[in-house]
């Protein structure tokens, strides 16, 4: 199956690191080797952007020559949603790649999912509407759907987080929903086998990179107003505390720390 990963914070922060560690999943240290993206809100200073960054490749993650880019761009954002693909349902091309965007409520919106459903057809009669052949995107077009009918108006990001609560479980009924959902103001995560989150904040220490031979020391990059979640299928690191979601189980993050 898939990878997953996804990073909530405070103040804008930079992904490198993490993602460099991911990547390395897409085809080297793992066999997740069929197209990858990542999807990222752009910010200059201290309020979330709606400003959308997104890139994705049928290559391997491993290989591509965007993702080596990204590894040493200096992405600063306050929610990244990325995504190392094992193809499924649905061939191997750039439509298929997660995350996928879409727009709803004057905000662009990124999903990326683990999993497989069986039997999951829901009927679509709004705008969202699948562009690939994944069971992932019709479940995000299904998703959006119902979340359009069930507000009038821009939810807060408590109204969100009920109205997911209620939604996903009809989704999981019909097999793996794992998945990471950001609209920029925070970021949505589900587990129904395996999803791990870490929370990090000040004092920050050295961490060690699980998939590549790399330290990097956390304070040298973070200040004392620094916060921020990440979130991933496997741990990325050897030497902090993840968290094991459970089964079911529906994670809110903002501004770097746990809501529910």
């Amino acid at each position: 199956m898939c990878q997953l990963l996804g990073m909530n914070s405070r103040l804008p922060a930079s992904l490198t690191l993490s993602f460099t560690g991911f990547s390395q999943r897409g085809g080297c240290t793992d066999h997740h080797s069929d197209g990858w993206g990542i999807a990222f809100f752009e910010s200059d200073g201290m309020t979330p952007g709606r400003a959308a960054r997104h890139f994705v490749d049928k290559e391997s993650a491993a290989t591509s020559p965007i993702a080596q880019m990204l590894r040493s761009y200096p992405i600063k954002s306050h929610n990244v949603v990325a995504h190392v693909r094992k193809a499924t349902v649905g061939a191997v091309t750039l439509e298929n790649c997660h995350p996928f965007v879409r727009e709803l409520w004057g905000r662009y919106w990124f999903f990326a999912h683990n999993g497989d459903l069986k039997d999951f057809n829901p009927r679509l009669h709004g705008s969202f509407k699948p562009v690939g052949s994944t069971d992932s995107e019709l479940a995000f077009c299904w998703l959006m759907q119902e979340l359009n009918k069930s507000h009038a108006n821009v939810p807060s990001v408590e109204e969100l987080t009920h109205t997911l609560g209620e939604l996903a479980p009809k989704i999981a009924k019909h097999g793996t929903f794992n998945f990471l959902l950001s609209n920029g103001q925070a970021l949505w995560a589900h587990a129904s086998t395996k999803l791990h989150y870490v929370l990090r904040e000040y004092p920050f220490h050295e961490v060690q990179l699980k998939d590549e031979d790399v330290s990097v020391d956390l304070s040298d990059f973070n200040g004392p107003e620094d916060r921020l979640a990440i979130v991933v299928t496997e741990p990325l690191t050897t030497n902090e505390h993840w968290v094991a979601m459970q089964p079911g189980e529906l994670r809110a993050f903002q501004d770097g720390a746990l809501l529910v």
